[in-house]
């Protein structure tokens, strides 16, 4: 028995994640880019294109996911221990877009197929996703409101942060980095101002849609 047919259909779409955006640079996420990157791993083509049977959507979150775990392995917890939770979800975002950094290209043409309405449902699970991912890493181990309000306003930050990332053209992508950081600001302020207000008996009435769509559009 191969050692392809050894291997399960997620063996092999994480085997081949890491490989795909190189090829989907220049042939989109299409059947090609996972024919190309099953011959270099001796995958069979046609198993392979079983893996991501999804077409385009399966192969980028395929991408996503092998990002999730590298940027795990780059920052374990040892290494943001001493780090405030800003610091931390700043270096962990950071970590993200180096990754990311040599497949703008895959990543404008994946942004631009998660973008279509009939992925909505995909995309929101997926910017979610990474969201948990990172709050995890960071150490954050809430399972009350705080864990949905949380992601919700990290997966809005993360999302219009890549939007400015794939066409930032400054060296070491230091206007990315510095949107970031005034994104996790604006997240930081509104946070001391919400538990302000709650400490004031107001309650819970702050528009949380209404500061998320603050961080898709902001005034840059």
């Amino acid at each position: 028995m191969s050692e392809t047919s050894d291997r399960t259909l997620d063996e092999i779409r994480a085997l081949l994640a890491p490989a795909l955006p190189r090829h989907a640079a220049f042939d989109g996420w299409r059947p090609p880019a996972v024919a190309m990157a099953a011959a270099e791993q001796g995958i069979d083509a046609d198993i392979a294109a079983l893996a991501f049977a999804d077409g385009a959507i399966d192969m980028i979150d395929a991408w996503f996911a092998s990002i999730d775990a590298r940027m795990v392995e780059a920052l374990p917890a040892d290494a943001l221990a001493a780090l405030s939770i800003r610091k931390k979800i700043m270096a962990l975002v950071e970590a993200r877009l180096a990754l990311l950094a040599p497949d703008r290209e895959a990543l404008r043409r994946a942004i631009a197929i998660l973008a279509l309405p009939t992925n909505a449902v995909r995309t929101g699970k997926l910017g979610w996703r990474a969201a948990d991912v990172m709050w995890r890493a960071a150490g954050d181990s809430a399972t009350d409101l705080a864990h949905y309000s949380k992601r919700t306003t990290l997966t809005a930050v993360y999302a219009a942060t890549l939007l400015v990332f794939v066409d930032d053209e400054s060296e070491d992508h230091a206007d990315s980095r510095a949107f970031l950081a005034r994104r996790i600001e604006d997240v930081m302020r509104f946070e001391k101002f919400k538990a302000k207000v709650k400490g004031a008996g107001g309650g819970e009435r702050l528009s949380l849609s209404r500061f998320i769509g603050r961080l898709r559009y902001p005034a840059v």
